[in-house]
């Protein structure tokens, strides 16, 4: 996947609302929400005993990564393990499959068949990082995502809140895991964009009280640990 540019807004409710009642005016909801809208999310991010990955984060490192087990909607019939990579303000995203057992194998420290999955580069990639630079499952976040889908500029805006973080559990499938709200952020605007960003787009998601920021739902999950 080719790198895309990326904006973040902080929402607070009203400005949740706002925001809202624009996109669905503008843009096309995003067909994976089916007919509700909207979908939940639950990711494991990876990170080693030094914290790399979240200091990179919060040192502005121009160029970082970070691994993470996705699925959604608590379907573990579609897991994927991803890696999003950062470059000069710019970012991509790579994927691959993962059946439950092999993504609870890993979650469970069982990962040396990940070497022999040739057919999945990534998972040979982490397998490495796991090996060299100590990666392992940190951390459990779940939120609620309203994604929007603008066809010029292959535009994609989310909301995400009920943002969660599991305290101190990475049990990846355990429905009861405890979570907490993270942080004080009530939502969190994505938008993405390839090479241009339409001014129609761009004047729907600017607030006048609100900036882009380097807000990380992973580094802000990462406070209660």
């Amino acid at each position: 996947m080719p790198f895309r540019h990326e904006w973040k807004h902080v929402l607070n409710q009203a400005d949740m609302w706002e925001i809202r009642g624009r996109l669905r005016i503008l843009m096309q909801p995003d067909p994976h929400a089916g007919t509700s809208g909207q979908y939940t999310i639950r990711s494991l991010y990876f990170d080693n005993l030094d914290d790399k990955v979240l200091y990179e984060k919060l040192n502005g490192v121009d160029r970082r990564e970070k691994f993470r087990i996705r699925y959604y909607n608590s379907d573990a019939d579609f897991i994927r393990l991803e890696k999003k990579s950062k470059l000069n303000g710019l970012c991509n995203k790579h994927s691959a499959p993962l059946t439950q057992n092999e993504a609870q194998a890993i979650v469970d420290g069982h990962w040396d068949w990940m070497c022999r999955a040739r057919e999945r580069p990534l998972l040979m990639e982490l397998y490495a990082k796991m090996k060299t630079q100590g990666l392992r499952p940190k951390t459990l976040v779940d939120y609620t995502r309203e994604p929007f889908v603008y066809a010029p500029g292959n535009v994609r805006v989310t909301l995400d809140y009920h943002i969660r973080t599991g305290l101190f559990c990475t049990d990846f499938f355990n429905a009861d895991c405890v979570t907490i709200p993270a942080g004080d952020a009530p939502a969190v605007l994505e938008v993405k964009w390839d090479a241009y960003l339409p001014c129609i787009v761009q004047s729907a998601v600017q607030l006048r009280s609100r900036q882009a920021s380097a807000f990380s739902k992973y580094a802000a999950c990462r406070i209660y640990q």
